[in-house]
């Protein structure tokens, strides 16, 4: 008889469990027809399934406003955006809320690889007036990027990526640099280089740009809340102009001297605003540029590379074999498998064949930060 207690308290637990778990995914799903509902615009532009998140108050962070990654993809660039989303999902302990801005014809393609985490996908959209304009600003829609404090109204802070970048440790981590943003900052980026006799900006740029050598904006957290509200010192006019002002204006003064499109122009925004910018360290962007020329990042020496970024097309030639080797390894990997035996083994032995070059020379630093979140991910599971 005494074993009855033990099951009605087993049975109370089991349905008190059940009723969270109901609660929980109608709230999810509440929230995913609110975030439906609405539609960012930009002047006669559609959205298609365009996503949203309530934020709570204005430029303050809840646990829900810090799970957006942003990602706009152009041309041949499918798989390279879905093993970027891979490496973001794969070490995450908490949901990713991804926005995917596409070209029509790559929708069907995202719709029907995508099955392993939330996302919503939106059509290009640029203002109408000059549209075609910045849709060929350096590469194929890269300076979406712009305007997505514009079209994604109600989202507070969001981390926008380019294609190329592989995540090798949490995404949560970045998001959690906004906790540092004074009350002036609004976005963060890394430097574009660290090395100013290497340096491109403080060489050969016709514009002003951020600081001794300027920023890259390949990975940027912004709270575009406080981007939205911000009013920018400009050298267009004595006026300070608000986000939704300045771009248009600025692009119609710089383009003739600008080489990197909306990066330019950010860093242009950002020099006149220094006050509005956390600068987070190289490891967070690393690029080809902090080993090719002999390691330059002392940031990831000390911990590791935490985000790659394989710019200048390296996934894709035999230029930076390193580089190849990573996206590779996260590429070929299947969600379920063992990550030490089926992606971190081989991607060891893979890059110990890449060190005759000066990248593959410091690809211990690749696998560093990644074998901690691979640890963490196991024990995470178990």
């Amino acid at each position: 008889m005494r074993c009855y207690p033990h099951a009605y308290l087993l049975c109370t637990a089991f349905t008190f469990f059940s009723l969270l778990y109901v609660y929980s995914q109608l709230a999810s799903t509440l929230e995913d027809r609110d975030e439906r509902s609405g539609g960012g615009r930009i002047s006669g532009s559609s959205s298609h399934d365009a996503g949203h998140t309530l934020r709570k108050r204005p430029g303050v962070l809840g646990l829900r406003d810090r799970d957006h990654l942003a990602v706009v993809a152009c041309g041949a660039r499918l798989e390279e955006t879905l093993t970027m989303l891979k490496s973001a999902v794969l070490f995450s302990r908490k949901p990713v809320h991804i926005h995917i801005f596409a070209e029509d014809d790559l929708h069907y393609g995202f719709r029907n690889a995508v099955s392993v985490f939330t996302f919503n996908i939106y059509p290009i959209m640029f203002p109408e007036e000059n549209a075609s304009e910045w849709k060929k600003l350096f590469k194929p829609c890269a300076s979406q990027r712009l305007f997505l404090p514009l079209i994604l109204k109600q989202v507070d802070s969001l981390l926008y990526v380019d294609t190329d970048i592989l995540f090798l440790r949490p995404v949560e981590d970045i998001w959690g640099l906004l906790s540092q943003f004074n009350v002036s900052q609004l976005a963060a980026m890394a430097p574009e280089h660290e090395e100013p006799r290497i340096g491109w900006y403080n060489r050969f740029a016709r514009h002003p740009y951020y600081g001794k050598t300027g920023v890259n904006s390949g990975v940027m957290l912004m709270n575009m809340t406080r981007i939205r509200e911000k009013f920018f010192k400009n050298d267009m006019t004595a006026v300070t102009l608000q986000w939704g002002e300045i771009l248009k204006p600025l692009l119609q003064k710089y383009k003739l001297n600008i080489t990197w499109g909306d990066q330019d122009l950010l860093n242009i925004i950002f020099h006149h605003n220094p006050e509005s910018l956390y600068v987070f360290p190289c490891q967070w962007n690393y690029r080809p540029d902090h080993c090719i020329y002999g390691s330059n990042c002392q940031q990831a020496e000390e911990e590791g590379v935490f985000i790659l970024h394989g710019n200048r097309g390296v996934y894709h030639n035999d230029k930076q074999p390193a580089f190849r080797a990573v996206y590779e390894a996260i590429k070929q990997y299947s969600f379920g498998e063992d990550m030490e035996s089926s992606l971190l083994q081989p991607l060891e032995a893979a890059l110990q064949a890449t060190t005759h070059s000066y990248c593959g020379r410091s690809s211990h630093l690749f696998t560093k930060r990644l074998r901690e979140s691979i640890r963490l991910m196991t024990y995470w599971m178990m």
